[in-house]
């Protein structure tokens, strides 16, 4: 077969909901039993994950006429070794795409958005329709990426771990954590439900459920409106938001660096004992043990993803 061109495309899928019921209960009957039990329909299932396997399909044949397609689970992602030369393609819901970038290496990452009537897809510019077209100048250099900057968060044993969202800082349980919290010139010890550090790009997600709640809980104590917007930074912004969740002032513990910029970096000291971690993106089994006398760095990270748009 003749090639557009000798580069390999590499085509990022997820399962589905069906999926993942088929897994958990062995087969349809059982899956329809359970989800009918509960009060629900196996049919809206059923729908979502033929919609998404049907543009997997037709994706995956539109790309087969332009290069060497490999198409793997998001489950082998991180372990994955991607060519220097590679294009890749993620077809799933927003979280898959911000959960391969980090994996990427400059590589260029080609969203497509399965099911547009279920997901809004702020991270899925384009369509099956729209795919051969777009792959096809993206092999061609014309195709023009966005910079997507991550978080990095580093711990004084070597370790590290990347976030395009965002990081969390906390406890595995719900019980609180307890840290030091270094900010330029400013620190205290703290006692919280967590830090949560957001990039440009998840700032349109947990962070903007916590000034969400933030605000709310301000106007009925104040008895008005809050007026201001906190400045949404771009994807590519060159700066951090750090916001601590629930932190809690007593005679050892403050309250006082609750939320604002990292331009440069932030510090926090474990205090600890067991339970610690710090994991990105919402994947809680891709976490760092953070526990007593471990210090951890966040800052913006050098490498940066190339979103196609």
């Amino acid at each position: 077969m003749s090639y557009v061109t000798e580069r390999k495309i590499v085509v990022i899928t997820r399962q589905t909901r069906a999926d993942e019921l088929l897994r958990r209960f062995n087969n349809i009957m059982q899956a329809t039993f359970y989800v009918e039990k509960m009060g629900g329909s196996i049919e809206e299932y059923v729908e979502e994950s033929k919609v998404y396997k049907d543009t997997v399909s037709a994706s995956v044949n539109q790309l087969q006429e332009l290069a060497r397609v490999q198409q793997i689970d998001r489950e082998q992602v991180p372990s994955f070794i991607f060519g220097e030369e590679d294009v890749v393609v993620a077809i799933g819901q927003d979280g898959l795409v911000a959960n391969t970038l980090k994996y990427l290496d400059a590589q260029p990452l080609i969203a497509v958005n399965p099911d547009p009537a279920r997901y809004d897809g702020v991270l899925l510019p384009f369509v099956e329709p729209d795919l051969a077209l777009v792959v096809k100048d993206t092999l061609l250099g014309r195709r023009p990426t966005k910079d997507i900057t991550m978080a990095l968060a580093t711990l004084n044993d070597g370790q590290s771990l990347l976030a395009v969202n965002d990081l969390f800082i906390g406890k595995q349980t719900h019980v609180s954590a307890r840290y030091h919290i270094k900010v330029g010139r400013q620190e205290e010890n703290q006692s919280s439900s967590g830090i949560i550090v957001s990039t440009g790009l998840g700032s349109s997600g947990w962070l903007k459920s916590v000034i969400a709640g933030a605000r709310g809980v301000a106007e009925v104590i104040t008895g008005g409106a809050l007026h201001g917007e906190v400045s949404v930074p771009e994807w590519n912004s060159d700066f951090l938001y750090y916001s601590v969740r629930e932190p809690f002032p007593s005679n050892t513990t403050g309250a006082n660096l609750v939320f604002g910029k990292i331009t440069s970096s932030l510090q926090i000291t474990s205090q600890m004992p067991e339970g610690g971690v710090i994991f990105s993106d919402g994947i809680e089994q891709d976490y760092l043990q953070f526990n007593s006398g471990m210090v951890a760095s966040i800052t913006v990270a050098a490498k940066k993803g190339a979103l196609v748009v």
